[in-house]
């Protein structure tokens, strides 16, 4: 299965991570107004979503090429004899 082409509108999950850092920094001071809280709050959540889709499909990828079934139990199949 070949993985669709990534776009510049697909966050890397790097940046991704950088910037949820980046807002719980924010957060953590206490510094900022009610309102810029929620919106910053609100945005890392959205962040910490996309972050987790891009983990699930990294395991799927690797699942497919390690040959893994949904029950996470290794692929067998019988291996073929020459006659």
């Amino acid at each position: 299965m070949a993985k669709p082409p990534r776009t510049e509108n697909d966050p890397r999950f790097d940046d991704t991570l950088a910037r949820l850092n980046e807002i719980v920094g924010k957060l953590e001071s206490g510094d900022l107004p009610l309102e810029d809280s929620l919106a910053l709050f609100e945005e890392g959540v959205g962040l910490s979503r996309r972050a987790q889709s891009i983990l699930e499909g990294a395991q799927k990828r690797i699942d497919e090429l390690l040959g893994v079934d949904a029950n996470g139990q290794a692929k067998t199949a019988p291996f073929p004899t020459e006659k």
